[in-house]
């Protein structure tokens, strides 16, 4: 029986493109600061052969990440991730309740900006970063995020959330609160064992949910979706069974 992947699953593939719903903590292409991590590119490359990367999203981050299998596919989706005319849709599960329906955040953000390798905002010489943010809905602490980042800035969502006072659940980089989302301490009537717990959630919630862009070969619009993972589906489930908020609603 083949062994089931558990660091990808393929959305799509054709000739020149592929795409995949990856893990969270796995790079998508080499890190100068940690040069043996796992990487999906090296892994999907045993299945896929030689593959060009177009964008990134964060190691912790989970979901969609496209690859182009020639030259001549990586030169139009770079060409697309340049001139923003991808449209990038994530979900992000955070502490907390913002006072907004819609926020658009404009802070110019500087990669690499202190001791921890964290991105910082400096109005000086940051570069211009812009993300459209959707309150889908709050669950008891929580809140369901949906961020549109119309640049590709590292750790970009993470900063303009934390930026107006919003933390990801679990964001090891950007908040000070690293408790995983327990269902002992969401759901009023819990009847297991404290120590036996394990949690619905203890890594960075934040998935790359939906992509959409012209194909490199056809032009026409394409759009995947990729589905939440094992953790965040549970977690997901578990919020809207006791608060009646799902965000893939």
């Amino acid at each position: 029986m083949a062994q089931k992947n558990l660091d990808y699953s393929v959305l799509y593939s054709d000739d020149d493109i592929v795409v995949l719903n990856k893990r969270s903590g796995i790079l998508i292409a080499a890190d100068r600061y940690n040069e043996d991590a796992p990487r999906l590119d090296l892994l999907a490359q045993e299945e896929f052969g030689k593959l060009y990367a177009v964008h990134r999203i964060d190691k912790d981050t989970s979901g969609i990440i496209v690859y182009a299998r020639n030259a001549e596919a990586q030169r139009s989706l770079s060409m697309q991730f340049e001139k923003r005319e991808v449209q990038k849709t994530y979900h992000a599960l955070v502490y907390g309740h913002p006072l907004w329906e819609n926020l658009e955040v404009k802070l110019p953000l500087l990669p690499d900006g202190d001791a921890r390798h964290r991105t910082v905002v400096n109005k000086k010489v940051g570069k211009p970063s812009l993300t459209d943010f959707r309150l889908i809905g709050t669950c008891g602490p929580y809140s369901w995020i949906e961020a549109k980042p119309k640049t590709g800035r590292t750790h970009q969502i993470r900063v303009h959330l934390a930026e107006n006072g919003l933390c990801i659940v679990c964001d090891p980089l950007y908040s000070g609160n690293q408790k995983p989302v327990r269902l002992s301490e969401i759901k009023k009537k819990w009847n297991g064992d404290e120590y036996e717990e394990r949690p619905l959630l203890s890594r960075l919630a934040l998935h790359a949910y939906k992509i959409e862009f012209k194909h490199p070969r056809t032009e026409e619009s394409v759009s995947f979706t990729a589905p939440y993972p094992k953790d965040m589906e549970a977690t997901r489930k578990q919020l809207a069974k006791i608060f009646g908020v799902d965000p893939l609603v």
